[in-house]
């Protein structure tokens, strides 16, 4: 399936990961339909500090992803669906998980249903790599068995399970996309890089910090992008799962090493302990297998190995760093 000109929905498109897909889609030929989180600021999340001429081609569509009548309203006329809208935030998961059940498992059924009986061409489903757990074996692949460490994965194992099934029950053109740790511009400080960033940036040199020694593979948000779009054009993914990430696993000390390294400064790191995760709720060790991304979607990371982390942590520290974007973060506080 060729993008250019297809009429796209794009929920949670007002998020880190979905405000860059949308302007993607649209630089790419694409009619986009933007669902956001309805909200009485009438606020478009990260879409308000696009790129105007983004935003000037955009229909925004305000709502809230568990409604279904509402869902089914903003993906009529639609070709392809990017299903993005969810509660990603692991510690909040913790001590509200109702909420995660309702939004990522019942807004993933609000979609699945609409798709069906609106005849959409394709839905492409997001998934996470803390669906996998603890790493069993590496690089993890498709195959990799699900362990839900966090009411957070559990709640987005139940929704990778519940898509697919509208694909083997109904014929729904389904696939889905598992990315790992997606970092860069526009991320939350929920998010382990970004919190560094941010307090260094703020003139922190003693810096609180979570878990240390678990490893992750992170992705740079172009790459998990262009994941996205590649998944939605490969007609052989509908019914697939795909893993996208750099194929390339570093520890969270070394990550904010090079982090002080490249901002030019020596930092101390602290432990706090609101930050760690349960014992048998920590997922020790990420790294992706790539190579059925790269086999069906010819996906190739951009920022890929020790020298892409490199330059994706560049252009990352270049974007916080601008005082107008460091300005919406509070880098003091612990972000849950």
């Amino acid at each position: 399936m060729n993008l250019k000109g297809k009429k796209v929905l794009v929920t949670g498109a007002d998020g880190f990961i979905g405000s860059h897909l949308v302007e993607a889609l649209v630089k790419q030929g694409c009619s986009v339909r933007a669902f956001v989180m309805y909200n009485s600021f009438n606020s478009w999340g990260w879409l308000d500090h696009c790129d105007p001429v983004v935003r000037h081609d955009l229909d925004i569509f305000s709502g809230d992803i568990r409604d279904p009548n509402g869902v089914r309203q903003a993906m009529k006329g639609c070709d392809v669906v990017f299903h993005l809208a969810a509660l990603i935030a692991i510690p909040y998961s913790y001590h509200s998980p109702d909420t995660y059940i309702d939004t990522n498992i019942k807004g993933t059924l609000n979609v699945m249903q609409a798709a069906r009986d609106l005849d959409v061409s394709k839905v492409v489903h997001t998934s996470t790599s803390e669906v996998y757990g603890t790493a069993r074996y590496v690089p993890i692949d498709e195959e990799h068995p699900l362990q839900g460490q966090s009411p957070y994965s559990a709640s987005k194992i139940g929704a990778d399970q519940l898509a697919l099934s509208f694909q083997r029950s109904f014929s729904t053109p389904v696939a889905l996309i598992r990315p790992f740790n997606t970092y860069g511009p526009r991320q939350s400080a929920r998010a382990v890089i970004p919190t560094i960033i941010t307090q260094v940036a703020s003139g922190a040199r003693q810096l609180s910090l979570g878990a240390l020694h678990p490893t992750r593979d992170f992705s740079f948000v172009s790459d998990t992008v262009a994941g996205f779009m590649g998944v939605a054009e490969c007609d052989a993914a509908v019914g697939e799962v795909i893993n996208v990430g750099s194929g390339f696993e570093i520890s969270i000390a070394d990550t904010a090493g090079m982090i002080a390294e490249l901002m030019g400064c020596e930092i101390d790191i602290g432990t706090d302990e609101q930050r760690l995760r349960p014992q048998k709720s920590e997922v020790e060790r990420l790294w992706a297998s790539t190579e059925k991304a790269n086999r069906l979607l010819g996906h190739q990371p951009e920022h890929g190995g020790l020298d892409g982390l490199r330059r994706g942590l560049e252009k990352t520290i270049a974007w916080f760093t601008e005082s107008d974007n460091l300005s919406h973060y509070k880098a003091h506080l612990y972000n849950i």
